[in-house]
């Protein structure tokens, strides 16, 4: 799918990762797929049918998953990682640490269902901390599409760069989000999808569209958001948060705890360059069983709770 493709309806993200992936390694004899007993809800059954000597499954074993990928990747291998992301990043966690970031081992990590995708499957599924520890590791890039398309670009991103990737890839259907024909995935770079100058709404992943269904309510009260599509959590795009801050306030929003994912780090960067007033919308901490919705109903995580705290934060400024 190119930017440049209008395309209409709702869309699992896992597809497009499994396509661009089984794309790659048509071409590229080196890339090998590796999953934790996961090869079903990672999506990749075509790619085993394909390439049966070229998917490892290790079995419910996340930190020989890890393992296993690193040393694939001091063989020459380009591994890509897959498991769902609340097993992937919490037991495996050390591994990811020593092994693929530390060691600048050439691994990427496909954090697959990630957020509340699981809502109905309980806390234990939920994986609404993961930026938070896997930003704060030196050397690995975070990566959390918004749909399709940027889905498919950050896995060709990840197979040409040399070092540790993650991406956050939600099972949740998502529409294509509006985009010009020119349009590039760049690492490093917010995304500006919406001008404006009265707030800021930075957002990633499967709030993108909801942040922009948010500015549409406030611009019909007569409120100019600027949308922004923060992709990637680390690096980070301090200079277009800046920007953003030059219209009064930010507002983040994401699927994840508040404390220390894009929210903490927006309010590091502003804190530090140009301090403004911020609301951080994301979950508590630990969450009940509920569907996704539900739960990001309840936590202010639609269009109507993006664009009640906007509205708050453009109210309180005066």
């Amino acid at each position: 799918m190119s930017a440049a493709t209008i395309v209409t309806g709702m869309f699992d993200c896992r597809n497009a990762y499994v396509e661009a992936l089984e794309a790659l390694a048509a071409e590229d004899p080196r890339i090998v797929a590796v999953v934790n007993d996961s090869v079903g809800s990672s999506k990749l059954g075509k790619f085993r049918e394909r390439f049966p000597e070229r998917l490892i499954n290790v079995g419910i074993a996340e930190q020989n998953m890890v393992g296993v990928g690193a040393g694939l990747a001091n063989g020459g291998k380009v591994p890509f990682v897959s498991g769902a992301s609340c097993f992937l990043t919490a037991r495996a966690l050390e591994q990811i640490k020593v092994d693929c970031a530390y060691s600048d081992a050439n691994v990427k990590l496909c954090g697959i269902s990630s957020g509340v995708a699981y809502g109905e499957l309980g806390a234990t599924h939920h994986s609404i901390e993961d930026l938070a520890w896997l930003r704060a590791l030196k050397g690995l890039t975070v990566i959390v599409p918004s749909d399709p398309w940027e889905t498919a670009e950050a896995i060709r991103w990840a197979a040409a760069h040399q070092g540790p990737v993650f991406i956050r890839i939600s099972r949740m259907p998502v529409p294509a989000l509006p985009r010009p024909a020119d349009a590039r995935f760049e690492i490093g770079k917010a995304e500006l999808l919406r001008d404006g100058d009265d707030i800021a709404v930075i957002t990633c992943g499967t709030l993108v569209h909801h942040a922009l269904a948010a500015a549409e309510l406030l611009a019909a009260e007569g409120i100019a958001a600027r949308v922004l599509n923060m992709a990637t959590i680390a690096p980070l795009d301090v200079e277009a948060i800046v920007a953003a801050a030059g219209t009064g306030g930010i507002v983040t929003a994401e699927e994840h705890v508040v404390r220390a994912g894009l929210g903490g780090a927006v309010a590091e960067c502003v804190v530090a360059e140009r301090p403004v007033p911020m609301r951080m919308l994301g979950f508590p901490g630990f969450l009940p069983t509920g569907s996704a919705e539900w739960l990001m109903e309840q936590h202010g995580l639609s269009a109507a709770g993006i664009a009640s705290a906007a509205r708050d934060l453009v109210a309180r400024r005066g």
